[in-house]
């Protein structure tokens, strides 16, 4: 009997630890096809823009909102503009219907997450979404877990820049001297707190 029991027990940790600490159930790597071919690459990187420019609710919401189409179509009226690729874009701007996107980047419903709370206190797009101005077609490049999280939030300063360079995601520190000596001072400055009680993200 002890030895079954231990056979099982051994068993169901395997398997939960199989399933929990991979990629499958921590969604790396997630990339579902979307409706529209839209490469954060051409528009982030190659042409410079600003992240705040489509997800303009970021410093102020809790969510980072997806574009409607008619701010697509502040270009794409001019660039590109019979392109056959565009044709959902063109319509749903026309007729005031969201394009279905499928949501990338989630947590579970009882994780309550502020963008703006990090954003406007020196977080980077880049520490939760990864180099996502290289991607073509975004994927999760982050687990996002509580692992993930509490590994910030136990050292916030580390993870710290300038708010200028929020958005500018090739930027790095010049030496890991400088980034420590900045993330003391900003989160001194800016009254970031370091928290890791329950009720700061389960609400």
């Amino acid at each position: 009997m002890v030895i079954i029991g231990v056979l099982l027990a051994g068993s169901a940790v395997t398997g939960g630890m199989w399933y929990y600490l991979t990629p499958k159930y921590s969604k790396v790597g997630y990339q579902p096809i979307q409706p529209v071919a839209f490469s954060h690459a051409i528009h982030a990187d190659q042409l410079g823009m600003d992240c705040r420019y489509c997800h303009n609710a970021v410093e102020k919401s809790w969510y980072s909102n997806i574009p409607a189409s008619s701010l697509c179509m502040n270009c794409h009226n001019q660039v590109l503009k019979d392109d056959p690729r565009l044709a959902l874009v063109r319509e749903s701007a026309q007729n005031g219907t969201p394009i279905p996107w499928v949501q990338i980047h989630r947590v579970p419903d009882f994780v309550y997450f502020n963008h703006s709370v990090h954003v406007d206190r020196g977080v980077s797009c880049v520490e939760c979404h990864g180099q996502i101005n290289k991607m073509d077609e975004v994927y999760q490049a982050k687990p996002l877990s509580m692992t993930f999280c509490l590994d910030c939030h136990r050292d916030p300063a580390a993870k710290l820049r300038p708010l200028d360079k929020i958005t500018d995601l090739n930027w790095h520190p010049q030496s890991e001297a400088e980034q420590i000596a900045f993330g003391q001072k900003a989160m001194e400055q800016w009254r970031v707190e370091s928290l890791q009680t329950c009720s700061a993200c389960h609400r």
